[in-house]
């Protein structure tokens, strides 16, 4: 399955696919795509989901040993969907249905509310056990959306938080049940669709400059 998307009255939810959904350069083109229909449609919700069992494992890292001589331009594109995402004028969740590992997670981050299934799947940032250190545009992500203890464990351990955990700390808004987790993040943007966009964007901006300009700037 690819990315797609469906509507619930006035949200929009994309599903991001139904396997790994890793950010390969294909993958980010279609997120991208999708985002331009939402942006240049009547103000609505949007709601992230995929099927299976991940949200997404972040970066596509078969990709980028192949591609080594454009991995400045794949993390600047990465780096370009989380300062996207992280300022859309339009609310957003991210329903995470499944793992959400790496920039996979730094994704669920970046919208303004989390809703996590409660008894399968781990939200993990993985860097220090898999030697990547954080670019300072993640680490601003991250830092601009958890907790200065919550970011200590998340960034510097690499522990795994499942669904009752990542509540416990602040990472995620809500958990549900399977069978409810999308109902339950439709139901949390659904009273918010029809915000002005421009005003909602410029907000998000002003409250996300410092990490948009760690995301944005030349490297």
């Amino acid at each position: 399955m690819t990315v797609s998307t469906t509507h619930h009255d006035a949200v929009t939810v994309l599903n991001l696919g139904d396997d790994e959904n890793r950010f390969s350069p294909g993958w980010l083109d279609s997120v991208d795509a999708a985002l331009d229909e939402i942006e240049s449609g009547e103000p609505t919700a949007l709601v992230t989901v995929a099927s299976g069992k991940f949200y997404s494992n972040g970066l596509d890292l078969d990709w980028l040993a192949a591609n080594g001589e454009k991995a400045q331009w794949y993390v600047d594109r990465v780096h370009g969907l989380f300062a996207r995402v992280l300022t859309l004028p339009v609310p957003t969740v991210a329903a995470i249905n499944g793992h959400a590992f790496g920039a996979g997670a730094m994704l669920a981050l970046a919208h303004d509310f989390r809703v996590m299934r409660t008894d399968r799947g781990f939200f993990c940032l993985p860097e220090v056990d898999i030697r990547i250190p954080f670019t300072p545009g993640m680490a601003a992500l991250v830092q601009a959306k958890t907790a200065p203890r919550t970011a200590t464990a998340a960034m510097t351990t690499g522990r795994r938080f499942g669904g009752p955990d990542a509540l416990a700390a602040g990472i995620v808004d809500a958990t549900a049940e399977e069978p409810a987790l999308l109902t339950s993040a439709v139901g949390v943007v659904a009273p918010l669709a029809g915000k002005d966009p421009g005003t909602l964007g410029a907000i998000k901006s002003t409250m996300y400059a410092t990490t948009i300009e760690a995301l944005t700037k030349p490297q």
